[in-house]
């Protein structure tokens, strides 16, 4: 028989804390000795000079990158969040356009077109893959859509190409956020080259990272060179690198310090290198998680297509509490109590934010909305958009860290006893949960 659940005061599967998520060694610490050596930290002007491009790491890592990624140009930032703001500044996107968005993901991914004065329109995630459609996409086209930003979330790879095939032909910048997914694939194509711009992360808690940072990929010269005037102090630049530019070339080049250091990028390019082995690790420990746990009762694993090769930044399970009886809260806090850590939901869909449901992010007028609410096209953020993604929040996500390079065998199979524990003991959840 097995133990009480440790929530109806039994003893926990696991009293120590989860494993944590440790990239850097000997590699990183003397490419970053390297660096203190050379008393180069960082070697960009913000000036139409050899410099403008940044220090050698800086360099080198860009180079590295466009290797791995099989992509033309790679720009690096001091952050996913500046390159997704210097992607969106690049592909054009100005006051009252519109940009279609996921609405489930990080924050920045719709706020990089509010600083621009574009207008979030979001639409909804396909429940499996937790990604943009083309389905969910072509209802909200309109004569003002700019730029599409969609998200891998979770490390699952969208499929860009029948998006670009919507996109392309009505003018509409596709810009990936891959900053979940790096090494993910589709059909053996790595993510970051399909897309027009594709945004990497380098946070401390990305599958690979240096702290913070973030690369920009493109296979498109105009782009990568708007990129890289966005990234530092285009507007003073611009006029360096060609006094007889055309009035059209200028447009959203106000320029920004995005600038990574040397530092970061000798961390990153050493990072770059490990992310085969870490990337097979998370793969496989989701294969053990998806093979062992299938048979529980009202909990549904990720289903993977035929070619995907997932980045597993999180792993996403289906839980249908009308199957077991058994409120999704109580089951995530019973194995919280077994000792690992299960999320519910993600993030908040994004439109539940202030500032959208306000309609206010600049200024008493609530600029950009206000443009958008004066033609009475402004989308009404309290109502249901996206229902897909409500219903996946409120009721049926369960998610956790369970999968990095940290995990061991020995983890595994003690967070598979968890599960095990608590889905074999519904039936007292229930009786108590009231």
């Amino acid at each position: 028989m097995q133990n009480r659940l440790a929530l109806l005061g039994g003893e926990p599967v696991r009293h120590e804390a989860p494993p944590t998520y440790r990239t850097l060694g000997d590699e990183e610490r003397s490419a970053v000795n390297a660096v203190l050596d050379s008393g180069v930290l960082s070697q960009f002007l913000g000036t139409w000079s050899p410099d403008f491009f940044g220090g050698p790491r800086v360099q080198a890592l860009e180079r590295a990158w466009e290797q791995y990624f099989q992509v033309k140009y790679a720009v690096s930032l001091n952050s996913a969040t500046s390159g997704l703001f210097a992607a969106v500044g690049a592909a054009g996107v100005g006051p009252g356009d519109e940009v279609i968005v996921s609405a489930y993901t990080m924050s920045a991914s719709a706020v990089a077109a509010v600083v621009y004065g574009g207008i979030p329109v979001f639409a909804d995630i396909d429940p499996q893959t937790f990604c943009l459609t083309p389905e969910t996409i072509r209802p909200l086209i309109t004569p003002r859509t700019r730029a599409i930003i969609v998200v891998d979330l979770f490390g699952y790879p969208a499929d860009i190409a029948a998006i670009k095939a919507l996109a392309k032909p009505l003018g509409i910048t596709v810009i990936e956020d891959n900053a979940q997914g790096p090494g993910a694939s589709r059909n053996g194509r790595l993510a970051g080259g399909e897309a027009d711009m594709t945004v990497f992360s380098l946070n401390y808690h990305k599958t690979i990272h240096s702290g913070e940072g973030g690369v920009v990929t493109t296979q498109d010269a105009r782009l990568a060179e708007r990129l890289q005037l966005i990234r530092n102090h285009a507007e003073v630049v611009v006029q360096q690198k060609s006094p007889d530019i055309a009035p059209e070339d200028l447009v959203n080049l106000i320029g920004f310090n995005y600038r990574m250091t040397e530092i970061e990028a000798a961390i990153a390019a050493e990072q770059l290198k490990k992310l085969p082995q870490l990337l097979k690790r998370r793969q496989d420990n989701a294969a053990t998680l998806i093979r062992e746990l299938a048979d529980l009762p009202g909990l549904t694993m990720p289903r993977v297509e035929t070619g995907i090769a997932h980045g597993w930044y999180v792993f996403p399970m289906h839980y249908a509490a009308a199957a077991t009886g058994v409120p999704r809260a109580r089951v995530a806090a019973a194995m919280r109590a077994e000792g690992f850590p299960i999320g519910e939901g993600y993030v908040k869909p994004i439109y539940w934010q202030p500032m959208y449901r306000k309609g206010i992010a600049m200024g008493p007028e609530g600029f950009p909305f206000s443009l958008a609410r004066a033609e009475g096209r402004l989308p009404d953020y309290h109502e249901v958009l996206c229902p897909v993604t409500e219903r996946m929040h409120i009721s049926e996500l369960l998610t956790g860290d369970l999968v990095h390079a940290g995990w061991t065998d020995g983890d595994l199979a003690q967070l598979i006893a968890a599960f095990r524990k608590v889905f074999g003991q519904l039936d007292s959840l229930k009786e108590e949960g009231a």
